[in-house]
């Protein structure tokens, strides 16, 4: 049973103390202070001594080479780092966090893991992991003597060592921490579906000022406390950023207690920096929050198993508030380290350019007092050694932060293909992501047992026509309900937020701890989590390179409601950009498919589900759109990943005299219209019709593992026959592509930044994607040399025609609001016998 503390007021945060030492005598002006510290509770002594050895190993990271680990002799100026590196202001008080959550572990047989938020205190977890054995289990060179201490020392920050960050090198870490906003969303999607697991997670006061971070805390309106586990949220305010306050430690007490009350939370107060004091009020408010969480928990359980609807808890959370840089120099040459913004990195230079800085140096670290927390060997003594939590609990080794994946159970997606008849292509009209949604539903009906798979929207689900998946389940919500919402449920797999941070999160955080999932958005507004993305792809990528990281579920992102068809919204809604970022992450991560039709989508939803330790982004149109390809053609041609579309071409059994390329469902579409002007207008005109579905096929093999050879490149686009590509996105991008490839006669278009309230053809228009432009640019693409004469010479007839139709064109729109009878009803009609 745990020993109740019912201490947990705020101590006196205006103390300066030396870690608990009553002794100032002899110290240098770095380390004096007139003030009596509190002594340390006997309960507390050993938790102290770890705590002291944590930041030992801390700060020794930073400065320390491998040469003098343990201090055996004075320090000197070649046991030093030449080039120092690091963040020490955020490390003592995560230290003082992880040492205590470690009593709580152990007392209590809590399944926890840690999150950083200010994952620039790497020393800290480091330190933390090294100490629970963990880190030599993974690195058996790190040894647990004073040798493997000098290695453990040397590799931070580097060069061939670790990264100053929680990174995946670090075993135990799911969030590094570099990019600062994401950690509580981080954890809260951490917890879903896993009732047994909590997640302590340190928010740093100047992450708590990002834009992502501010809104994560009302994920506490869609925990379930029955089925989910429980966050327990850290707010740590030590006062400064790199160079500023920060906005959370310089509020009234009252207002930072009505603001978190007002999320939704019940804060508690543990301010200090006293370690007599703070310990025991830092363990009491945790045995108060366990105690919270288990009572809450418990009572939702029984909620359930007596048939009524869980009500929505108020979580527990602490304030904990301390000096940045605690324990460290209180001056520097004159200037205030501790508690204030100095400290944030290295809290003072290198002793080689600064000789005075040594002797501070040492002084600092054997404040600590090495000898007693190491024995003779450099391993951490047996009484600090039984503050671990047993093997199976210690935080560093928990398999929710290096999970094995469960595979998803996928239904056969020939099933809910649209019947396409070969002899009517584009005769049938089907919304693309509706068919994609009744796959998805039955994805949800089918894991509903395993609870390994959640969709995540900012509020867009059904907009994006995915609506089927609410035949199988609902959306999350543990807020209030009224009688007319619909939908909603305390256990659902879908979960929305009008924050595409906040699903981005959630989805980032239930696949770094072994789930499965999609994220679905308006195509123009992913933007607003590109960065995340960018941190996530560096996440798999480091992940790739390291033995011991199991492979990951990909992080699925379908872009909907996108820029051909935002014709209602108006140019704010038209960006097709996010592809263009996607390209520059590292090859072996990064896919990108533009299924022309719903057949296709099936098929590439089908294995990006399936896939692993990817980021895989689709673009897919929501509206009624024409349906091209059987459903064994579609699975024939994603799994090529380009190809000749033989039914739209006539030049089998000769080189053709222009190919026609797009990719993206109304790029296609215009290009099938385009092509069929052509071959009507000009029917010796030879046209090879080509599709790409997987953009990166464009690549060659040396630039992206999906790229294909310059002969298999050839043989589809030729080696010098002129190119007309149509781009879903920023033409730029196929231009890049291609830029190795033998043939240099492309010509891309895409969007090209035009856009406002219009029609949905308008807006092709206005691009230049459209069927008569395209048209156009054939006529102007004919080589006279390889074409007979008369197909030449009709050509500038054509290409006026096509120009004389794109003034019909807006002289009606502008009239009759809406588009032309013979756009809105074209169909691919070209005779059968032609086709062959």
């Amino acid at each position: 049973m745990a020993k109740k503390r019912t201490s947990h007021a705020s101590t006196d945060s205006n103390k300066k103390t030396k870690n608990g030492s009553n002794n100032s005598d002899g110290m240098s002006e770095a380390f004096k202070t007139d003030i009596q510290a509190a002594p340390i509770p006997k309960e507390f002594e050993a938790i102290d001594l770890y705590w002291k050895a944590s930041n030992y190993l801390a700060v020794a990271q930073i400065y320390l080479l491998d040469k003098n680990p343990l201090l055996k002799r004075p320090l000197e100026l070649d046991d030093v780092k030449k080039r120092l590196l690091g963040h020490f202001g955020t490390t003592p008080g995560q230290n003082f966090i992880y040492v205590h959550l470690n009593r709580l572990i152990k007392e209590r047989s809590l399944n926890m893991i840690y999150i950083s938020g200010p994952g620039h205190g790497g020393p800290a977890i480091v330190a933390q992991v090294y100490m629970e054995g963990v880190y030599t289990e993974y690195y058996p060179e790190m040894t647990q003597d004073e040798t493997g201490l000098g290695k453990f020392f040397k590799q931070f920050s580097f060069p061939g060592g670790i990264p100053s960050h929680v990174a995946p090198e670090t075993p135990g870490s799911m969030h590094e921490g570099g990019e600062l906003g994401y950690s509580l969303s981080h954890a809260y999607g951490a917890v879903l579906d896993k009732p047994d697991l909590m997640v302590a997670v340190c928010v740093g006061d100047g992450e708590a000022e990002t834009g992502p971070l501010a809104t994560s805390w009302h994920a506490n309106k869609f925990l379930n406390p029955a089925t989910d586990g429980a966050v327990l949220p850290i707010l740590h305010l030590n006062g400064y950023k790199i160079a500023n306050p920060t906005v959370l430690a310089r509020i009234p007490e009252e207002e930072l207690k009505s603001l978190f009350i007002g999320y939704g939370y019940e804060p508690i107060f543990v301010s200090g920096s006293d370690p007599g004091l703070m310990h025991p009020a830092f363990a009491a408010a945790l045995d108060t929050c366990a105690d919270k969480i288990a009572k809450i928990k418990a009572e939702a359980c029984k909620d359930v198993a007596d048939g009524n609807r869980p009500n929505r808890p108020q979580w527990p959370m602490i304030i904990l508030r301390t000096p940045k840089g605690w324990t460290g120099p209180k001056f520097v040459d004159g200037n205030m380290i501790e508690g204030n913004y100095r400290c944030h990195q290295v809290p003072m230079s290198n002793p080689a350019e600064h000789p005075e800085h040594l002797k501070i140096l040492e002084e600092w670290l054997r404040t600590y007092e090495p000898e007693k927390c190491f024995d003779e060997t450099g391993a951490l003594v047996p009484e600090l050694k039984a503050l671990i939590p047993p093997k199976g609990l210690r935080m560093g080794e928990n398999p929710y932060t290096n999970p094995i994946v469960k595979p998803l159970i996928l239904p056969d997606y020939t099933k809910y293909a649209i019947d396409v008849k070969p002899e009517a292509r584009g005769h049938i009209q089907a919304s693309d992501t509706y068919t994609m949604g009744t796959f998805l539903r039955d994805v949800v009906s089918q894991n509903a047992k395993a609870r390994n798979f959640r969709i995540f929207g900012p509020d867009e689900t059904a907009s994006n026509r995915l609506h089927a998946v609410f035949e199988a389940t609902d959306k999350q919500w543990m807020g209030e309900y009224l009688e007319k919402d619909e939908n909603l449920a305390s256990e659902g797999r879908v979960m929305e937020m009008l924050s595409e941070h906040q699903c981005e999160g959630w989805l980032e955080g239930y696949l770094l701890t072994g789930g499965h999932g999609l994220l679905s958005s308006y195509e123009a507004f992913i933007h607003i989590v590109s960065s995340m993305f960018n941190q996530h792809a560096k996440w798999l990528k480091i992940c790739s390179e390291i033995p011991w990281r199991h492979k990951l579920a990909s992080l699925n992102i379908l872009l909907a409601s996108h820029v051909w068809r935002q014709d209602h919204n108006g140019f704010t809604h038209q960006d097709p950009g996010f592809l263009q970022h996607v390209a520059t992450k590292k090859p072996e991560i990064i896919r990108i498919y533009l299924p022309p039709d719903a057949n296709c989508l099936l098929s590439c939803t089908h294995h990006c589900l399936a896939s692993r330790h990817y980021v895989n982004v689709m673009v897919a149109g929501k509206h009624p759109a024409p349906q091209w390809l059987t459903i064994e053609e579609a699975r024939s041609h994603c799994t090529a990943g380009l190809g000749i579309w033989k039914w739209a071409s006539n030049d089998l059994g000769s080189s053709p005299d222009i190919v026609m390329a797009c990719a993206g469902d109304v790029p296609t579409l215009e290009a099938l219209a385009a092509t069929s002007i052509l071959r009507e207008k000009l029917p010796k005109l030879k046209i090879r019709f080509v599709n790409v579905v997987d953009v990166m096929k464009m690549s060659t093999p040396e630039d992206h593992p999906h790229g294909i050879s310059h002969l298999a490149f050839d043989s589809i686009f030729t080696k010098d026959k002129p190119v007309l590509f149509n781009f879903h996105a920023y033409p730029q991008m196929v231009e890049k592509l291609v830029f190795d490839r033998v043939n240099r006669s492309f010509k891309v278009k895409g969007y090209r930044e035009e856009g406002t309230i219009s029609t949905a053809f308008d807006m092709c228009v206005m691009n230049g994607v459209d069927r008569f432009n395209l048209v156009i640019d054939c006529c102007d693409l004919i080589d006279k040399s390889s074409v007979d004469e008369a197909t030449y010479h009709a050509s500038a007839y054509v290409r006026q025609d096509m120009m004389e139709k794109l003034v019909e064109h807006k002289n009606y729109i502008h009239k009759h609001g809406v588009d032309m009878p013979e756009i809105e009803e074209w169909r691919w009609n070209l005779p059968q016998q032609e086709q062959e």
